[in-house]
């Protein structure tokens, strides 16, 4: 009865489409999979054959349908979908990340920033008490747009070392859910977005999606979106998103979030794959990978890209970057 369950489990999360309540179980689909290899293989052990092999078989087929969404060091250093760099052509960095609302140490994020010196960076849950750290970064960081929310956990952000578009501001839409900014790279315009949806089914994911569905069109011929979706690759709002931007999802990122009363080594075992890059156009990305914990129950992700018809390497306009992690002064100096 339990192989049945999870099995039954299983393949309503292949109908997301249906409902966004199937859509949700979408979302654990790696981590029924697991769990009905274990429960197959105990079947095996004890005789049943038939119910043993066959559930082993529809685990590794469910779980073949997520694997390109996990990365796993030593058998995926190089996933397919990324292209080899170009020595001809520069190559870029943006940081994804979900700061975490309440983060106790924001100078972990401000030294990620120094040691990887991202081109630009989209951040989630920048709140109130983000406002002061993300100051600190502006002399590195001169262009930006923070947008507010209208929760606690705050909006999200674009900072970049490399100008915005001449004559084209940077919005924030959908109650500060989505910002865009078009940015220049070495004379290349490229629109980049962060995005952070909410919660998924019973919450109101759906939703937000068919309503950013229009400002999602607007992104351009070539564009790269990241954002917590709290919503894996393979799922269906992960789906619907790309389909409304025309982007492709950047896949083998592997898992970034874990519930914060769960241990953190258990990460990338249990962890799930909700942060997300998605690109298009002239946006060619050689790598995404999961940085160190930096504070947040999310972990940050960099992703080295190359534009077609960019600028050639190697790129010398852009400054190093400078992060003052030294606390703030008082009124008094």
């Amino acid at each position: 009865m339990t192989a049945l369950a999870i099995a039954a489990l299983l393949s309503l999360s292949f109908l997301g489409r249906l409902h966004p309540a199937l859509d949700s179980v979408a979302h654990f689909r790696g981590h029924l999979a697991v769990l009905l290899g274990l429960v197959a293989i105990a079947l095996l052990l004890i005789g049943f054959w038939k119910e043993g092999v066959v559930g082993l078989l529809f685990a590794a087929a469910a779980f073949s349908s997520v694997s390109a969404s996990f990365s796993f060091p030593g058998l995926t250093s190089v996933h397919a979908a990324f292209a080899p760099k170009d020595d001809a052509r520069a190559v870029y960095r943006l940081l994804q990340m979900n700061l975490r609302f309440d983060n106790q140490t924001p100078e972990k994020v401000l030294s990620l920033i120094g040691r990887t010196q991202p081109d630009v960076i989209t951040f989630n849950e920048v709140s109130t008490k983000w406002i002061a750290p993300l100051e600190r970064l502006s002399a590195a960081y001169p262009h930006r747009v923070i947008c507010k929310g209208t929760t606690r956990v705050g909006g999200v952000a674009i900072l970049s070392r490399r100008p915005f578009e001449a004559g084209v501001p940077a919005n924030c839409f959908g109650n500060g859910s989505i910002a865009i900014a078009s940015i220049d790279f070495g004379g290349q315009m490229v629109k980049v977005a962060a995005l952070h949806l909410g919660w998924p089914w019973p919450y109101h994911q759906w939703a937000q999606v068919d309503d950013l569905a229009g400002v999602l069109g607007t992104l351009g011929d070539t564009a790269i979106l990241a954002g917590d979706f709290n919503a894996t690759g393979w799922s269906v709002s992960a789906r619907r998103v790309a389909e409304a931007g025309g982007l492709t999802l950047v896949e083998s990122i592997g898992p970034t979030w874990l519930h914060r009363k769960l241990p953190k080594p258990l990460r990338p075992f249990i962890g799930l794959p909700i942060d997300q890059v998605l690109a298009k156009g002239n946006v060619v990305v050689h790598s995404a990978k999961t940085q160190d914990d930096a504070g947040s129950d999310h972990l940050p992700v960099l992703v080295e890209f190359s534009l077609l018809a960019g600028p050639p390497a190697p790129d010398s306009e852009a400054p190093t970057v400078t992060v003052d992690l030294s606390p703030p002064r008082g009124p008094h100096g």
